[in-house]
This record gives structure tokens, sequence and C-alpha cells, in this order.
């Protein structure tokens, strides 16, 4: 089931593990301007969910930062961690359409499986039909059917994966009773009525995981598109893990520029000496999907 063309709406969903760098600013470039070029709503929803790796009054200042660059959202911000009932209500469907099943696997043990595509370790399905004698469930599953999930992306080359392949039965509830990023943004964007997602390229992986439980849930599916994300110079992706620098929020004309620059967009010169309004404006009227680099990753060495 696709999502309702006659409508628009986009999301930015920020992790709080730290501040905002030009990395996480393309992406909010890029999710904004997709749907308020087209007249449709913006949300902000800030992914807690994995509240261990949560840095205390981080969202906060991410709330601020984007404020500050000039980025206006609908409605109040959507906080995963006051969600719970929404994933658990999810997951017990799931469960009762026998589509889950306990694991009592450790990280230890899985630590010889195959890599999947994203670094994760494929499943190789031990407890799948049923626990071992003496073990309890530590968490939860997906029975992952085979077969090819296919997907266009609007940035990227056509998709398919067998995610029973290459993933295997993935977690929904972990072993620290949290829930899993896969379900809460799943059942978070059907919710909330998202039908762009626009983010970036590392999470390609992680879009046919979605798409399956999508289908399983009954819920229509998002058009996507993954953004190249911003690179240092040895290649990596900027991240808190990279020493990725904060954006300097001082003076952010010119971050934004850069950011519309590295999605192919072609600022006038100038531009960054504009007020914002008068920016963003700019933005949303020139706004172009067919102009983002089709690549997963983009160097970006003046912030890396």
């Amino acid at each position: 089931m696709n999502v309702d063309s006659g409508r628009v709406v986009g999301r930015f969903a920020p992790s709080p593990t730290g501040p905002l760098h030009f990395g996480s600013i393309v992406a909010a470039v890029g999710s904004c301007l997709a749907a308020r070029s087209a007249g449709g709503r913006w949300l902000l929803r800030i992914e807690d969910v994995d509240a261990p790796r949560a840095v205390p009054g981080a969202a906060e200042g991410i709330v601020r930062t984007l404020a500050r660059f000039g980025f206006e959202w609908d409605g109040p911000v959507v906080w995963q961690s006051r969600r719970t009932a929404a994933y658990r209500d999810a997951f017990e469907r799931l469960r009762a359409a026998g589509q889950v099943f306990g694991c009592a696997c450790t990280r230890r043990e899985m630590a010889d499986s195959a890599l999947a595509r994203d670094g994760t370790r494929r499943y190789p399905g031990t407890c799948r039909e049923g626990l071992p004698a003496g073990r309890e469930a530590r968490a939860w599953r997906l029975r992952v059917a085979p077969g090819a999930v296919r997907f266009d992306d609007a940035v990227q080359a056509p998709v398919a994966e067998d995610v029973a392949a290459d993933v295997g039965d993935f977690v929904l509830l972990r072993a620290d009773g949290l829930f899993a990023y896969q379900l809460a943004v799943v059942v978070d964007d059907a919710e909330a009525g998202v039908t762009e997602v626009v983010r970036g390229a590392d999470l390609l992986d992680s879009t046919p995981r979605q798409i399956l439980l999508q289908r399983l849930l009954g819920y229509p599916t998002p058009r996507y598109a993954h953004l190249p994300v911003a690179g240092n110079a040895a290649g990596e992706k900027l991240s808190k893990q990279t020493l990725a620098r904060a954006v300097d929020d001082a003076r952010p004309q010119q971050v934004l520029v850069d950011a519309l620059s590295f999605l192919g967009q072609a600022p006038p010169d100038g531009l960054a000496e504009a007020e914002l309004d008068a920016l963003w404006a700019w933005a949303r009227a020139h706004w172009s999907m067919a102009r983002v680099p089709r690549c997963r990753l983009v160097p970006a060495l003046r912030y890396g």
C-alpha cells in the first residue's frame, strides 16, 4: 500500500547523541525543502528510543539550533521516549499474528555470524524454532520470510534486498527492554502520516526492514530519498564517532548555503549575506531533488 500522493508530510528525526554537525544540517535542509517546496508539512521528532545513547541536554540543544537556523516545524516536537505504548501495541499485534519469537542468543554467541550490509550481524536462526533447553528469551525478533523487498529511491539507484538472506530475523524488542529503532520509526512515521522520508544514505540499508514492517502492520509505505552523507578526509561519515564538529550557529546563513551547495542546489553568490527569511524563500523556490548528487557520500572537508 502506497501513500496518498495528494498530500505531503515530511519529517526530520535526529538522535540526541550530541550536537548537530554539518551532516545533520544537510539532512534537515533536504527533508525540510522536499516538504515545503511541495506545500507540505514538516515535522520534528527526537529519536531518543535508545535511551543509553542519549546525551543529557543534547535534544534541547538540537531544537535550539534548528530554531536558530530558521527551521520551522508543524506541531509539537515528538519524543520517542514518550511513545512506548504505541510501540508496545504494534509489537503485540505482530506477536498475536505469530510474526515474532523469543531469542536467547547473546552478542558473544552472535560474534561469528556473517555481517549484513550495514555492519550488523546476520541472525543465523538459532532460536527460530524454539528456545534451546534451559534458556529464556532475552530479546524478541521478527520472523522474516524470504523474498526481495524492492523500492525506488528518489536519489539512489533502485534497491532490492532479501532481508531474510542478508539480515535474518531482526530484533524488535531488545534484551534491555527497549524497543528497537526499526519498529519505533515505522510506527512513528505511520501515525504521523509521513509521506516523504528524506534522510541520509547511511540509513538506506535499514529501509527494506522498515518496508517489511510496514507491510506486516498494514501501514502505507512512504516515498524515500536518501541524500548523500557528508564525509571527512578519511572518507568516513561525519558523526560523533568521527569527532565531527558542532555547527556554528553564530552565522547560520553560511552553513545553510554550504548545505545547499552540498546538495547540488547551486545557490547564488551573496546568498550567505541575505537575511534568513530571504535565504529560506530562495531555497524553497529553487529546490530540486533532481540536482542532488547520486551517491552515498560526498566529502565536506571544511566541516570534517
